[in-house]
C-alpha cells in the first residue's frame, strides 16, 4: 500500500505536488470512490485508480534533458497557445518538466515522467544545485556580492546561501557577467536577487541542473539521460 499521490506519480501523470492537488480537486478515484484526502493509501496492483476519468496505467520511465530556448513555456501544454518545452520532446510517453524555467529565461531544463524524481529534484530539501550566468547591468561591488552568498530579502523571505561570483564586467557597455548557484526554485527567484541589490538581468541562461549541463546541446535540442546520470542526480540529493 502506497500513498495516492506517490502511486499517480509514478505512474507518469504528474509529479507528485500536482497529484496532491488532482486529489484535492476531487478529480481522483479509487474503486469507484472519490477521494480528496492526501492520506489515502491504494494498492496499485489491485485498487481501479482513475485521474480524470482515466484508468492509471504505469509507464516505463523516461528522462530528457533540454537546452530550453528564450521564448518558450516550462510547462507540458499552455491555453493560449504557445510553444512549450515537451513541444520539442519526440515521444509517445507523457512527460512534463521539472520545476520552470522562466519564459524569458533560456538554459536546461529536465523532463520525465518519473513523478516521485521530479519530486526528489524540485524540493528544496533535496538542495540540488541550480547554476546561472546572469548578464546584469551594472558592475555590483563586492559588498553586493557578499550580500547574495548571505542570503537576500525577496517576497518578504531571505533567499538561502548561495555561491556568487562576477565571471566578466564590460565597463564601456555598463555591463556584467554574474555566477549564481542556488538550491531553491521560488518564482522568478534568480532575476528577484539581482532586483533587490539593484542590478537588474538583461539576460539568464541556466547552465547547470545538478550534475548536468548544455556542452554538446544548442538552444531547442535535447538528449535522453544515461542511466548512471539518472542514478548520479539521485545520489546527488541531500537526505
Amino acid at each position: 500500500m502506497e500513498r495516492l499521490q506517490k502511486i499517480i506519480a509514478s505512474a507518469g501523470i504528474t509529479s507528485r505536488r500536482k497529484a496532491e492537488k488532482l486529489i484535492e480537486d476531487g478529480k481522483v478515484q479509487v474503486n469507484g470512490e472519490t477521494v480528496t484526502e492526501l492520506g489515502k493509501k491504494a494498492d496499485a496492483a489491485k485498487d481501479t485508480i482513475l485521474v480524470d476519468g482515466v484508468p492509471l496505467q504505469k509507464e516505463s520511465p523516461v528522462y530528457y534533458v533540454l537546452y530550453k530556448p528564450s521564448g518558450v513555456i516550462s510547462s507540458a501544454k499552455d491555453e493560449a497557445g504557445r510553444k512549450t518545452v515537451v513541444d520539442y520532446i519526440d515521444t509517445d510517453k507523457r512527460v512534463y518538466p521539472v520545476g520552470r524555467l522562466d519564459y524569458d529565461t533560456s538554459g536546461i531544463i529536465i523532463l520525465t515522467n518519473d513523478g516521485e524524481f521530479a519530486n526528489t529534484l524540485m524540493h528544496p530539501k533535496y538542495q540540488v544545485e541550480k547554476a546561472y550566468l546572469a548578464k546584469v547591468e551594472g558592475i555590483p561591488s563586492r559588498q553586493l556580492i557578499k550580500k547574495l552568498q548571505n542570503g537576500i530579502v525577496i517576497d518578504d523571505q531571505k533567499t538561502a546561501p548561495a555561491f556568487a561570483k562576477v565571471r566578466k564586467t564590460d565597463q564601456r557597455k555598463g555591463t556584467s557577467l554574474v555566477e549564481l548557484v542556488i538550491h531553491e526554485g521560488r518564482n522568478r527567484q534568480v532575476r528577484k536577487m539581482f532586483d533587490a541589490i539593484g542590478h537588474p538581468v538583461i539576460k539568464l541562461r541556466r547552465e547547470r541542473y545538478g550534475i548536468l549541463d548544455t556542452k554538446g546541446l544548442n538552444a531547442g535540442e535535447y538528449r535522453e539521460l544515461k542511466p548512471h546520470e539518472v542514478k548520479k542526480l539521485r545520489d546527488s540529493a541531500v537526505t
